[in-house]
């Protein structure tokens, strides 16, 4: 009985975290509301609190899902890839494809949060510079081994290189979320500039 009752307590936390990430992919980690999660999931207030023991720690674990679901969905796939260029290329069409496929109703959801977040000085803005920046060095990383390999020019700045990923990774994003771009063509331009600033 008592295992039984733990499992239904991870799966009713699974529930809220799952719900939290569509109302906040949509409404912010700010916007999440007790009182909204309590009507959708038909539970009280207290049972949408109770399993995290505050709000704040609802917003954390929200982000949480979202950061692993994003590496989940990127970078475990590229795993078995030969380091550098080989899982270079593998990791960029596994980025675009993330976006292309908008796991979440208001796109990337790291783009969303990065957004707000940015000027929000606390434990969720911490959190989410560590996992971007983890992000990066993994990229700068393949970048370089491509590098030693002759696969990337040594005249590629790394670190530069990654910022300009970034930047397009973020406005294929907009284009599709906001501008209504066509998700394919948005994501074939996207994978044609980053190969581009990469000089490949």
């Amino acid at each position: 009985m008592p295992r039984n009752s733990k499992v239904d307590a991870e799966i009713t936390r699974q529930r809220i975290v799952s719900s939290a990430l569509s109302r906040a992919s949509v409404d912010g980690l700010g916007g999440l509301t007790i009182g909204t999660l309590s009507a959708s999931l038909g539970l009280s207030k207290a049972g949408v609190v109770g399993p995290f023991g505050s709000k704040a720690d609802l917003q954390a674990a929200t982000l949480e899902a979202a950061l692993d679901r994003f590496f989940g969905d990127i970078v475990a796939p590229c795993a078995d890839a030969q380091p550098g260029l080989a899982r270079l290329n593998r990791l960029l069409d596994r980025w675009v494809d993330y976006i292309v496929a908008s796991p979440f109703p208001n796109g990337c959801f790291l783009t969303a949060a990065s957004c707000e977040l940015d000027g929000q000085p606390g434990p969720l803005r911490d959190r989410l510079a560590e996992a971007v920046t983890a992000w990066r060095v993994l990229l700068v990383d393949q970048i370089e081994i491509a590098q030693v390999t002759g696969d990337v020019s040594p005249e590629v700045d790394a670190t530069d290189a990654v910022i300009v990923l970034s930047g397009l990774a973020m406005a294929a994003n907009q284009e599709i979320e906001l501008l209504d771009d066509d998700p394919p063509t948005t994501g074939a331009r996207a994978r044609r500039l980053m190969r581009a600033a990469l000089r490949l």
